[in-house]
């Protein structure tokens, strides 16, 4: 629960014109660009301001002009294994400006949740890496990495070295009933060379081994990263930015935060149009340049569908089916994300054929 703050972030003004649709049946329009309507960007790192190694095109020079323009940028990730400092130097040489104060990490989040759970200067058994021992020395709790020590909690969170002894260790503790906090239940991770076991594969390990799950779990989807943000840049009216449903978006919606969807990481056209109620943003854009823009929101067509700027998507049958003239290629995708959020609103286990899509967005 949020300790110190509003049960929600943010609140509807003027500007933020919300379509009958919501909440998050639909999407909702700005009549003036988010990056002068919110004042903190909640910035997902990987999908939204690098992909792999390398950074999205036009992603830093977006974001300096984003900061000149007074927005706050938080870079908030799930990965706890590395530190706010390692981060922000990563950001740098990507060409990002940004300083350690710039991110907000999970094992920080964790960290804060673990010291309300044990008494002050308590001994925290580690199942992670140096991101959580840092995050944990900042709220004045010792890491330890022995059973032995007599730890009275257990903080667990993402590492590439986790072996089979830091897991061992781990479940001693745990056995002894003290609280366990998560940073994540991310399964897999993506690396650069495919799809590899995440911290929700090794909390499985200790569930199976301690017959118990986390008491608290802090990174996206869940509230206590997003809180630990707000906590951080004090914002009043934060926007979530992320490339997944289940984890920035979702996140977004349990927080009452707006979010902004952008395509250029996990989630594709299908995954977009086929998100559940509670998955689905209030913005959407091909890349993050739609922080820099207003939102129109697409209308009913006459004859059914949704029309936006010279874009009018319809289902016929299970297909959904384009017509374009002129417009940006934002407006179409705003369109087809409406059209098929009204298809499928009583019908969440239908699926439609998007196969008619591909011709009109290989021109994009």
């Amino acid at each position: 629960m949020l300790r110190s703050h509003a049960a929600s972030y943010g609140s509807t003004t003027p500007a933020r014109t919300a379509t009958v649709e919501e909440p998050r049946r639909g999407l909702t329009s700005s009549s003036e660009a988010l990056v002068k309507h919110y004042d903190c960007a909640m910035l997902d790192l990987d999908g939204v301001v690098y992909v792999g190694g390398a950074a999205v095109p036009g992603v830093p020079q977006l974001l300096e002009n984003a900061r000149a323009q007074g927005m706050t940028l938080a870079y908030v990730t799930n990965n706890a294994s590395r530190t706010p400092q390692s981060v922000a130097r990563h950001l740098t040489e990507l060409g990002i400006s940004a300083e350690a104060a710039d991110v907000v990490t999970s094992a920080q989040a964790a960290a804060r949740e673990m010291a309300a759970l044990v008494p002050a200067g308590s001994k925290v058994q580690v199942v992670g890496g140096e991101g959580l021992r840092e995050a944990l020395r900042e709220r004045g709790l010792q890491p330890v990495s022995s059973a032995d020590d007599e730890p009275s909690g257990v903080v667990q969170g993402f590492s590439p070295t986790i072996g089979w002894a830091a897991l061992a260790e781990g479940g001693y503790v745990l056995q002894r009933g003290v609280p366990w906090v998560a940073s994540n239940l991310d399964v897999t991770i993506p690396t650069a060379r495919g799809i590899a076991p995440g911290n929700g594969t090794f909390v499985d390990v200790l569930a199976a081994v301690a017959s118990r799950r986390p008491d608290i779990v802090a990174g996206k989807p869940h509230r206590p990263l997003f809180d630990e943000t707000v906590r951080r840049t004090s914002t009043q009216m934060p926007i979530v930015v992320g490339d997944r449903l289940d984890t920035d978006i979702l996140g977004a919606v349990t927080c009452g935060a707006d979010s902004l969807l952008v395509m250029t990481g996990v989630t594709d056209l299908h995954a977009l149009c086929h998100a559940d109620v509670g998955q689905r943003p209030n913005y959407v854009s091909w890349t993050l340049d739609g922080l820099m823009t207003s939102h129109a929101c697409p209308q009913p067509a006459a004859g059914g569908g949704r029309h936006l700027g010279g874009w009018t998507v319809r289902v016929e049958g299970d297909v959904l089916v384009v017509a374009q003239q002129g417009g940006s290629i934002d407006d179409g995708l705003r369109a087809v994300a409406m059209a098929a959020w009204d298809e499928l609103g009583n019908h969440p286990d239908r699926r439609l054929d998007l196969s008619r899509l591909d011709q009109v967005w290989s021109s994009r």
